[in-house]
């Protein structure tokens, strides 16, 4: 089986052609990447994706009739039933974009829309870390922290696609922002939060003439980043084990909510753990054991995503695969 599949990112989109094997397992053909700049608004976009889909089923041989759906995967919000991109903040002037239906016009496929966290939720689960469940959880734990969730073998996406934002939920009175809110699970357990929590940390240190090895200088304390904080901290730095510890803890808090409400039987962890697991597992293991119920506990594993930076280009045609199942 041929499908398709539209990463649309606030950088990069890809277009996508793939195949389907007798196991139901997805691969990558073929593909085009095009810089998000180089074209003004979302229609000059949206042309040179379908041209560029268009070339790449002429350069196989493959007729409009082989492919079974197209998936596309994009930032929200957006309303995956309309099939409508509703003005993600990293795509400036896509506002109430009606992709799907665009696509299907143009080619004459089934066309399937879903926000990136529900994308990659569906790869980890088809041929990732949840293969096999009938309930699991995804968390982009990246740039900022949402979720995927599939429930009784379904992709669960909430009344108006908001099923999965757990980066709102508020873990703490005060502390990083993330997703607009102070002390939030996004603001503590993500890129952006972490160099937030790193800077105040790192600035107090050095306000006290405590040596900081990964920033020298107050000047300096903009520069750091998650990634900076992690390295050092595999290097047994104590001040960015700190960071990463304060991190880990709440991640722990913000999965045992998760594990208590959902009872799932996996909760598969992208980005920045999946990296780093070896520094957040000890202090998410022992806060697990202390906040979330034990039978409930007992049945899910918390395990990295599998998929790597490969994931991406996965998550449309993931969406294009369950959508034809369907």
């Amino acid at each position: 089986m041929v499908i398709a599949g539209i990463d649309v990112g606030g950088t990069k989109c890809a277009v996508i052609l793939g195949t389907v094997d007798g196991e139901g397992k997805p691969s990558v053909m073929d593909k085009t990447v095009i810089a998000t700049r180089d074209y003004p608004g979302p229609y000059q976009m949206i042309r040179r994706m379908q041209e560029d889909l268009e070339g790449l089923m002429s350069l196989h041989g493959i007729d409009r009739k082989e492919v079974a759906s197209i998936g596309i995967s994009c930032g929200g919000p957006l309303d995956s039933t309309t099939g409508v991109v509703l003005s993600p903040p990293n795509l400036p002037g896509w506002d109430e974009i009606p992709v799907v239906r665009l696509f299907e016009e143009r080619f004459g496929i089934p066309t399937a829309i879903q926000n990136d966290a529900n994308a990659c939720a569906l790869v980890e689960w088809l041929m990732g870390a949840g293969r096999g469940t009938s309930n699991m959880v995804f968390l982009t734990f990246g740039t900022g922290m949402g979720a995927g969730l599939i429930l009784n073998g379904r992709l669960y996406s909430g009344t108006n696609d908001l099923g999965g934002e757990v980066g709102h939920v508020r873990l703490a009175p005060d502390g990083p922002v993330g997703f607009g809110k102070a002390g939030s699970f996004e603001g503590f357990c993500s890129g952006g939060g972490i160099a937030q929590l790193a800077k105040s940390i790192v600035s107090e240190r050095l306000k006290n003439n405590q040596p900081v090895s990964f920033c020298s200088s107050p000047d300096k304390v903009d520069e750091i980043d998650a990634k900076r904080v992690a390295l050092a901290a595999q290097d047994g730095d104590p001040v960015a084990l700190e960071i990463i510890g304060i991190s880990a803890d709440y991640l722990g808090r913000g999965l045992a909510i998760l594990i208590d409400i959902l009872n799932p039987q996996c909760i598969v962890i992208g980005s920045i753990y999946s990296r780093n697991e070896m520094l957040f597992k000890p202090v998410v293991d022992q806060v697990l054991q202390m906040e979330a119920i034990p039978s409930a506990l007992g049945v899910c594993r918390i395990k990295p995503a599998e998929l790597g930076d490969a994931i991406g280009d996965y998550a449309a045609l993931c969406v294009a695969l369950y959508h034809s199942r369907k």
